[in-house]
């Protein structure tokens, strides 16, 4: 069974049992955020974690093995993602990308934000012209060393 099939599976079982992501992250204690990377293939579940959404899922034992072995992250399967809701993010680093990198570089310094160190969190937000999409996201900063 590869990681693709897991991620497959996980999502078609997840509709089966009628399962929110945030009732899975719940179940082993991580955020919604972590918990849907992971379980669309991005990050490593341990043992005691992949055998809960094991059981959540009714998943068979090579899924649960799956989950726990060291991902090839990145997910989009072309250099520009055709999907709408992506492509927006995809534009919105191509409109803000130089604004993004500028404000942080004048704040910290010459380095990069991580996405190991790294926390989302996903909400909506009512508003009366029609509800918003708030996305927070904090990364370690990581200065450049000299040498």
């Amino acid at each position: 069974m590869t990681r693709n099939e897991v991620t497959e599976l996980v999502i078609t079982q997840k509709l089966r049992k009628n399962l929110k992501w945030p009732q899975l992250a719940k179940e082993i204690g991580l955020s919604k955020e972590w918990t849907t990377a992971a379980l669309l293939g991005q990050m490593t579940l341990n043992a005691e974690q992949a055998a809960k959404i094991g059981a959540m899922l009714d998943l068979p034992a090579e899924a649960v093995e799956q989950l726990q072995v060291v991902p090839y992250k990145g997910s989009l399967p072309t250099a520009v993602p055709a999907d709408p809701l992506i492509y927006r993010f995809y534009e919105l680093v191509n409109v803000y990308g130089t604004t993004f990198k500028t404000l942080i570089h004048e704040e910290f310094g010459d380095g990069i934000m991580s996405a190991i160190d790294f926390n989302m969190d996903i909400q909506r937000e009512p508003d009366p012209k029609g509800d918003r999409v708030r996305i927070v996201m904090s990364g370690k900063f990581l200065p450049y060393k000299t040498y």
